[in-house]
Formats: structure tokens, sequence, C-alpha cells
């Protein structure tokens, strides 16, 4: 029975090990696919390891890397607006699906500024803004988040104004 326990020990070891491989195997073909320009094919790959490794110390930077191209609009078979959209998400399921992750605050940061300025979506954003100084009120990005929210929906000259204007 114990040799049974080692034998079955083992095999799952081994396959654990084969499946984490497969798994940094995605990733490093998303990174050469997107080094290619073959976008379909990366943001395919960086589904894949997300989806197949939830729990690896590579998917909340899997996710940043897939939101990126999202956000830089690479993708040419969907409206700018929709890209957009997915970015904002999928860095808001950084922050929402590992918290605790290097990549987290950023992440949060990177949402509520596309909401803001390219969806021009005021509400989401300042109650994603808000998260963000509640959660990391001592984060590098925190002063751009409070500028941020002093300046929501604001055009630029209408914020030139506001900076140039005597404080009363």
């Amino acid at each position: 029975m114990m040799k049974f326990s080692l034998i079955l020990f083992a095999a799952v070891f081994v396959f654990a090990g084969c499946s984490q491989k497969s798994g940094e195997g995605n990733l490093k073909t998303a990174e050469e696919n997107l080094k290619n320009n073959k976008i379909e094919e990366a943001i395919a790959d960086y589904e894949g390891f997300i989806k197949d490794n939830p729990e690896n110390v590579k998917a909340p930077e899997a996710l940043t890397k897939l939101a990126s191209i999202y956000q830089s609009k690479m993708l040419k078979t969907i409206p700018d607006s929709e890209s957009l959209e997915r970015a904002a998400n999928i860095y808001r399921q950084v922050f929402d699906r590992y918290p605790k992750s290097t990549q987290a605050p950023t992440s949060l940061f990177m949402s509520s500024f596309i909401l803001a300025n390219e969806l021009r979506n005021y509400n989401a954003a300042e109650i994603s803004y808000k998260l963000f100084l509640q959660e990391y009120p001592d984060h590098e990005l925190s002063n751009s988040a409070h500028e941020e929210l002093n300046n929501l929906g604001l055009s630029p000259e209408e914020i030139l104004k506001k900076k140039n204007a005597p404080n009363t």
C-alpha cells in the first residue's frame, strides 16, 4: 500500500510539473507572438495561460500584458471603444483576483484612468479611483489618483484654467 501511495504521489508530481511547464510555454509563445505582431495568437496564448493556471504567480502579469494589448488597441478586428472596455475590465480583474500581487495597484489605477480618460465613464472612474486611494493610500500613484479625481470630467483647457485661477 505504501508503494502504491508513493507511485501515485510521483505520478501527480510529474503531471503537475508537466502542466506547469506547458503553462510557461504558453507565456513564451504569447511573448513571441506579440513580438511578431501576431496579436490574435498572443491573446489566445495569454487567455489560455490564465485559464489553465489561475493560481500561477505569473497570472497577474499575464493579465496585465493582455490588458495592455487591448489598451493599445492592437486587435484591429474590434472597435477601439470595445478594446478599451476590455482593457479596463482586465486591469480590474488583476485587482479583484490578485489583490496582493505587485501588479494590483497599478492595474486598479489603469482601470480607473481608462474609465475616466478614454471611456468617459466618470461615475465608474470616481468609484474606482476612490477604491484605489482607500486600498493604496501611500502608493506612488496616489497623488495622480487625487489629481484625476479633482479634475474628473474637465477638459485640458478647464484644468489649466482651474490651475491658473487665483486662490480665493
